[in-house]
């Protein structure tokens, strides 16, 4: 299998919004710059960290179209899933059409208990629909939130159906066994875990491809240590740092880090049905994250 660009400390990137709840473009290119350049290797748009499926098609499709022409498309991967068939073929039709270098695809979510048949269905219509641009198809593991996990077996019929196509899988079920087995599978799927954690598994020879994590939104040049330079002590402190987010609702929490980070409120604001938290309790967690931030190197 031909393997992608998409590899390495790629972070799930928060999607910036207007008072109107619309995607704020340039806000959301300013961070991703800003990440791109203090180290991560990729960004994962409008996941579930991005809100994705709190955001409608047009508006979707209007991110995914600034983010190309405004950022290295080699770098960049897209959520696409949903729950109705014809939106998640249109969603990856076009993420191809723009030219990024995969779509991330959540299986299909609101009804429950359905077969392997069922899922093959379903990417029978993505994989026809987004066939001209042939974009490399990511499978989204989040069964706590899709209710709709990809079984070892799922993703081997995946594989067998469509080949190449199916490029990797992130997983945020958290079962690191689970994720090695994946990367076991024949294909040589590229296999993200969602933490940080599991980057000294991701250099030379190891299982997994990096990972894709939310909290790489506040950590990146940590993750980009422990990944390409070895660095055990950036490792830990980018673990720190995600541990600060800890049994809070993390979308709307990281918002207001990244606020804190680019010094600027308006990456703050969160869709319904988020709520802000308090701004109190905010203030607290950043200044432990500045504290981790800043705290020297080992010799």
């Amino acid at each position: 299998m031909t393997r992608t660009s998409l590899r390495g400390v790629i972070a799930a990137i928060v999607t910036p919004a207007t008072p109107g709840l619309d995607p704020d473009a340039p806000r959301f290119l300013r961070h991703a710059r800003q990440l791109l350049a203090e180290g991560a290797d990729g960004l994962n748009v409008l996941g579930t960290t991005g809100e994705a499926t709190s955001f409608s098609l047009d508006q979707r499709r209007g991110l995914m179209e600034a983010a190309a022409a405004g950022l290295p498309r080699d770098r960049l991967m897209v959520g696409t899933g949903a729950a109705a068939t014809r939106d998640a073929v249109e969603l990856t039709r076009h993420a191809g059409d723009c030219g990024f270098a995969g779509a991330l695809v959540l299986p299909p979510f609101y009804y429950k208990g359905v077969g392997t048949e069922g899922i093959l269905r379903y990417f029978d219509a993505i994989a026809e629909g987004s066939a001209a641009s042939g974009i490399p198809l990511y499978l989204y593991n989040f069964p706590a939130l899709s209710g709709v996990p990809y079984t070892e077996d799922l993703v081997s019929a995946l594989v067998a159906r469509f080949g190449g196509r199916i490029a990797g899988l992130k997983d945020s079920s958290g079962d690191i066994g689970y994720a090695r087995r994946i990367a076991a599978l024949p294909g040589g799927l590229d296999v993200f875990p969602s933490s940080e954690a599991v980057l000294d598994q991701a250099r030379a020879g190891g299982p997994f491809a990096g990972c894709i994590s939310a909290t790489v939104n506040v950590s990146a040049r940590h993750a980009a240590a422990a990944l390409h330079g070895g660095d055990d002590a950036a490792l830990q402190r980018a673990t720190a740092i995600r541990a600060l987010f800890d049994g809070k609702p993390l979308v709307p929490w990281l918002k207001q880090a990244v606020a804190a980070r680019m010094g600027d409120p308006g990456y703050g604001p969160v869709l319904p049905p988020f709520v802000p938290p308090d701004p109190a309790a905010v203030a607290t967690l950043v200044t432990e994250l500045e504290k981790i931030d800043k705290a020297p190197a080992r010799p």
